[in-house]
């Protein structure tokens, strides 16, 4: 479903600038951005994915992964094709590489309304705007992000963080929570990598957390491309340096795509990285993808196991209004 997109500006010989995400595209007519679902159409910036939803579950919250937002409550979560990155070890790359330049598959068609009340039919918390990359949706996920707040709903991006930050804070009265994936600390990585730069990452995280978006970190650790102690390091510092109390998912990764190079990451490099965090000032460090490893909340004050989980599933929540119930020291999350 096409329609006018949100943040955009007429520029010079017939060409628009995007200012969704911090590629800023200039898009000449009849032409794509790098997502490959906007286009310059006879000098207006549109999308083609409004409502157009190639996937939708009722996932877990800790699948997204958040650990301190609504532990224990199940996200309806949704996508549309399309990205602005072009990670070549994508999990999700059979709908997020699509594009319709490319005359993508679309998806079906799916009202904002229809999300809320699926929502709220299955239970749930949450609408999470995920799998893919929720800034190239923005305009649909902005509507329906609007409706759910309406209705009591909460509402969450899992994101790569490129958005603008006038994209961000459109968004902010009606985003909730946000997963930013933090893929290197060096900006040749992204670049090489990821087709974009490492710093309008790290400004997406200070602002989310400057406009009070509950804010959790995931890094992929990739051997040979991000997983030496140094860069590990220092992107526990850097989180350390925008708030202690910002969770951080330190995932393993599996060969897939077009990555097959890199064997799956050795759980040491992992528990490694989990040190360093530590050591850093983190206060919330989870190792994921390894069954029953680091998965428990702990209490930074006491140390008293405070949400015990199984996987994606939560055994036991012993936060009593948002604190420990062993010393009463407050917890940093939304419980």
């Amino acid at each position: 479903m096409s329609r006018e997109a949100m943040l955009w500006r007429i520029h010079e010989e017939g060409k628009v600038e995007c200012a969704l995400c911090a590629h800023r595209c200039l898009i000449a007519a009849a032409k794509f951005g790098v997502c490959g679902v906007r286009e310059n159409l006879q000098g207006k910036l549109v999308t083609h994915v409004y409502g157009e939803v190639i996937a939708a579950h009722i996932d877990p919250i800790e699948k997204k992964p958040l650990y301190h937002f609504l532990p224990g409550t199940t996200s309806f979560s949704i996508a549309t094709m399309g990205c602005n990155f072009r990670c070549p070890f994508c999990q999700n790359w059979q709908i997020s590489q699509a594009g319709k330049k490319d005359k993508g598959f679309g998806g079906q068609a799916i009202s904002p309304e229809e999300i809320v009340r699926a929502a709220k039919k299955g239970g749930c918390r949450s609408i999470s705007y995920t799998y893919t990359e929720p800034t190239i949706f923005f305009e649909y996920a902005y509507d329906t992000a609007r409706l759910a707040r309406e209705e009591g709903l909460a509402n969450v991006f899992v994101t790569n963080g490129y958005m603008t930050a006038e994209a961000l804070r459109a968004i902010q009265p009606y985003l909730d929570a946000a997963n930013v994936d933090l893929k290197a600390f060096r900006d040749e990585t992204y670049k090489k990598v990821c087709g974009a730069r490492l710093e309008p990452v790290l400004d997406s995280i200070r602002l989310m957390r400057g406009l009070g978006i509950w804010l959790e970190v995931t890094t992929l650790v990739v051997p040979g491309m991000n997983d030496s102690d140094e860069e590990l390091a220092a992107i526990a510092r850097f989180i350390a340096s925008v708030s202690p109390e910002i969770p951080w998912h330190i995932s393993r990764f599996h060969p897939d795509y077009k990555y097959t190079q890199a064997p799956a990451t050795p759980v040491e490099t992992l528990r490694k990285a989990a040190a360093l965090a530590k050591e850093a000032g983190l206060k919330f460090i989870y190792i994921g993808n390894v069954w029953g490893e680091s998965e428990a909340t702990f209490c930074p004050q006491c140390g008293k196991v405070l949400i015990r989980r199984s996987g994606f599933s939560v055994e036991e929540n012993r936060t009593r209004g948002g604190k420990c119930p062993s010393c009463g020291s407050p917890v940093a999350g939304v419980f």
